[in-house]
């Protein structure tokens, strides 16, 4: 490959409360605060990789999955790989999830964080 190298630092998620959602997702993963200043906070495993981020936006709204002609799309979703699809999913609900009415595989689950962005658990032998 020829010109600069790069790689993805992380995911930002558009949110009406980025503490909220934040702490969401450091219950979840188990990822503790890199930063929080005042409307942008940054989640990160300890042993480094790509972060989630989570910014304010007055003006959100919560994408409709699947999606449906004229309602918000959603515009990407995080795939979280598991070795206990169901402790995971009981676990994902005990930190404020719900699960989707729609699923399409045995091997995966379409979970909403309170915000209502998908996010997938899924079976690591799966993935």
């Amino acid at each position: 490959m020829s010109g600069p190298r790069l790689r993805v630092a992380g995911t930002v998620f558009s949110t009406p409360d980025p503490d909220a959602l934040a702490s969401f997702y450091e219950r979840l993963l188990g990822w503790p605060r890199l930063m929080d200043d005042d409307g942008w906070i940054v989640v990160r495993h300890d042993d480094g990789g790509a972060a989630l981020s989570f910014h304010l936006d007055e003006q959100y709204v919560a994408p409709v999955w699947p999606t449906s002609p004229g309602e918000q799309q959603m515009m990407m979703h995080v795939d979280i790989v598991t070795d206990d699809l169901d402790a995971a999913v009981a676990h994902a609900i005990d930190c404020g999830a719900s699960r989707h009415p729609h699923q399409n595989s045995s091997d995966e689950v379409v979970m909403l964080d309170p915000d209502r962005h998908p996010f997938c658990l899924i079976r690591s032998e799966s993935w």
